[in-house]
């Protein structure tokens, strides 16, 4: 069940932008279920979810829910820049205001999301596209992004995703950056480009974890189905009390006596 006292991370409202992208508006168990979004998703309600997306909605621009959940799709793969002839047109600067504090923190969120079990996965896609390049200084971001979308299916918002991981990878010295070119490191005695596999450790971390997310989840499903199994049980149970009573009444009447019954309290 959900805690609404539970103030919402960052990965669980990533989380939640990505399933309406992927799934829509209203299909909150759909999204819980998921098992993309569940590790991030499992200890909130359709309740919760439905009403932290309006707070959401609410929020980014000072748009209506209804307004809102028709284009949720433009603010997760578009990034439009602000020219003089938009800012114009724009009547307040509030909403540029509330559009910058959304980037801002779906770019926060989108770097914890990736660092959990998709992360291998990229890296494998990123390694793949530079290994097979001929270009001496790398591949640029966009050009990666094409190499793996027409090879593998990746979610709408990728292209953010991949510029944060190609950020990690550059950090965490996988990754050399030349300009606004990609490439892999190279090993300084053979001369020759190396993948430096993520650690493994790392990895068998977010495998564990995430296999004790599902889990749980799990559990929490097995839970709520026993006890809905019991509300079904003393809901026939009364039926069955209601059945007697009626039968009962039945047979007085049928006898040509008289039945009173107390009006409800």
């Amino acid at each position: 069940m959900g805690n609404p006292k539970q103030k919402w991370t960052s990965e669980e409202e990533e989380a939640l932008r990505a399933g309406v992208a992927k799934h829509g508006t209203g299909k909150w168990k759909d999204i819980q279920r998921d098992p993309e979004f569940n590790p991030f998703l499992s200890s909130r309600s359709n309740i919760d979810l439905k009403d932290k997306w309006r707070n959401l909605s609410v929020s980014a621009n000072g748009q209506g829910p209804r307004e809102k959940s028709r284009t949720p799709k433009t603010k997760l793969n578009q990034e439009v820049p602000a020219t003089p002839s938009s800012i114009a047109q724009t009547p307040t600067a509030t909403p540029v205001a509330h559009d910058a504090v959304a980037d801002q923190n779906m770019d926060d969120s989108s770097k914890s999301f990736m660092d959990g079990k998709n992360a291998s996965r990229y890296n494998e896609m990123i390694f793949e596209a530079l290994s097979t390049s001929k270009e001496p200084n790398g591949l640029e971001t966009g050009k990666i992004v094409s190499f793996i979308e027409q090879r593998h299916e990746v979610p709408q918002n990728f292209r953010r995703l991949l510029s944060t991981r190609l950020r990690r990878l550059v950090a965490q010295d996988k990754l050399e950056k030349v300009q606004n070119c990609y490439k892999m490191k190279s090993d300084s005695s053979s001369g020759t480009p190396t993948a430096k596999a993520c650690d493994t450790v790392e990895e068998a971390a977010e495998a564990a974890a995430y296999k004790i997310a599902e889990a749980e989840n799990k559990s929490f499903m097995a839970a709520e189905a026993v006890k809905e199994a019991e509300r079904i049980s003393e809901m026939a149970d009364d039926t069955d009390s209601l059945l007697q009573l009626a039968k009962e009444i039945f047979e007085q009447c049928s006898r040509g006596e008289i039945v009173l019954m107390a009006p409800p309290d």
